[in-house]
């Protein structure tokens, strides 16, 4: 694999390159970076891109206020700054409401999309009584390593874990409690129609942040969309499982032009 960095639109964005071959786009979820997916980036075929978002990883801070569709917009400049030829997008958490910003928003910019325990075309609301664990978690890496476990609860690699738990302390400040809102105002329901191409959506059945009615509703949001059920993950089968989220998708990507 080989990483660098782009600048887009004032900002500095890390990413990892893998393979050759038709791009898929790798966008992780919140707490998240590209370190998420650097156990699915061998994909046959494929070149798969991982990138850190603006305000996670090692990539650049945004101004306030944080938005959703602005994150897309950075990803969708990172497309085109990179010349990549309608890539499949994949989005993982909030990085799958980024991906149908960019799908429906931008739709020239992809073949195809993928959503692994993504959040719905309405997004997910966070009640703000929460936050103050939101908080909690920017400030205690203990409290954090605790919450982020109870998303993967069948990794059994530890060092890899606290590596996740190192991205997770490095975002952005303003992003822990303005994900949570921009997550909560996030609705594009009324246009998921327009977007005809294929979509496939992972729900791993053990997540308990997306219920299996979310995941549902997000399939049967677009006109081609079909939802799979991994049995032996929680929120994200692509570091619990690796191995069937790589089937999944190179069994997707056969009927995919």
């Amino acid at each position: 694999m080989v990483d660098s960095f782009v600048t887009i639109a004032g900002i500095a964005m890390f990413y990892v390159v893998a393979g050759e071959g038709v791009p898929i786009v790798y966008i992780h979820g919140n707490t998240g970076s590209s370190r998420w997916f650097s156990r699915v980036m061998e994909i046959p075929g494929y070149k798969t891109i991982a990138l850190d978002m603006p305000n996670f990883g090692r990539s650049g801070v945004l101004p306030e206020p944080v938005d959703l569709h602005r994150y897309a917009d950075y990803v969708a400049g990172f497309i085109r700054e990179l010349k990549l030829e309608k890539p499949v997008l994949v989005g993982h958490s909030l990085g799958g409401a980024v991906a149908q910003s960019i799908a429906l928003r931008y739709p020239e910019l992809s073949r195809a999309m993928i959503l692994v325990d993504s959040s719905s075309p309405r997004g997910l609301l966070t009640p703000k009584d929460r936050y103050p664990l939101i908080e909690m978690m920017r400030k205690d890496r203990t409290f954090l390593s605790k919450a982020l476990a109870a998303t993967v609860p069948t990794l059994q690699d530890s060092a890899f874990f606290e590596s996740l738990v190192d991205d997770a302390m490095a975002m952005a400040e303003p992003a822990w409690i303005g994900n949570a809102e921009a997550l909560g105002k996030f609705d594009i329901s009324e246009r998921t129609g327009e977007y005809g191409k294929p979509v496939l959506v992972i729900w791993g059945k053990m997540d308990y942040i997306i219920t299996e009615a979310m995941a549902r509703e997000t399939a049967e949001a677009y006109p081609a969309g079909d939802l799979r059920i991994v049995e032996s993950a929680g929120h994200s089968v692509i570091v619990e499982n690796p191995g069937q989220f790589r089937e999944l998708v190179v069994s997707f990507l056969r009927n995919v032009k």
